[in-house]
């Protein structure tokens, strides 16, 4: 009996190879630049001289009768008193001459005695201890402050990010083949 020949057939998938590699990512962040302006603080003071004012102008009239003015003030008053007295001591030596029946109350008597002149007004002002007027001035110091002031301008930077692409080689390893074998054919019969 006769078998049939067998026809071998012999297949070889094929392969793929893929290299892949990964991408990277590069992140770098710049420092951010910060400018910083400070203004300092200002203290100003301004003193002031104290003053000493020493007024002696009653003292100076005690001693020389001053001024002019307070000169003739102090006379003219002082004529108006002794006038006024004088009138006083006509009227009372007219009184008494009046009564001239008292013994005493002769013209000898009551005129003899108004031979003494009558001193002049005082021209000089009151002695005092407390004639010299003593003031002291002083004026608190000017204080004027401006406080110290600071700036501050940031600039942030921004990221800088690189990307490098992974590789992916994708390529045939091994071809796909399809392989035929005839069976081994006899001549002969």
């Amino acid at each position: 009996m006769s078998t049939l020949p067998i026809v071998q057939i012999r297949t070889t998938p094929s392969l793929l190879s893929i290299d892949a590699d990964l991408g990277q990512f590069s992140l770098r962040q710049p420092k951010a630049d910060v400018q910083l302006q400070t203004r300092q603080a200002k203290l100003t003071v301004q003193s002031h001289a104290p003053k000493l004012n020493v007024d002696q102008s009653r003292a100076f009239a005690a001693y020389t009768g001053g001024n002019m003015i307070d000169m003739n003030a102090r006379i003219y008053s002082g004529i108006q008193q002794i006038f006024l007295q004088n009138i006083a001591n006509r009227v009372q030596q007219g009184n008494q001459l009046a009564e001239i029946h008292k013994s005493g109350n002769t013209i000898s008597n009551i005129m003899g005695g108004d031979w003494q002149g009558v001193s002049f007004p005082e021209i000089r002002g009151a002695a005092s201890s407390d004639n010299v007027d003593v003031r002291f001035d002083v004026r608190a110091p000017d204080i004027s402050y401006t406080p110290a002031v600071s700036e501050m301008n940031v600039t942030v930077n921004r990221p800088e990010i690189e990307y490098q692409r992974g590789k992916l080689d994708i390529y045939v390893k091994q071809y796909a083949s399809v392989e035929y074998t005839p069976p081994a054919i006899d001549m002969g019969m």
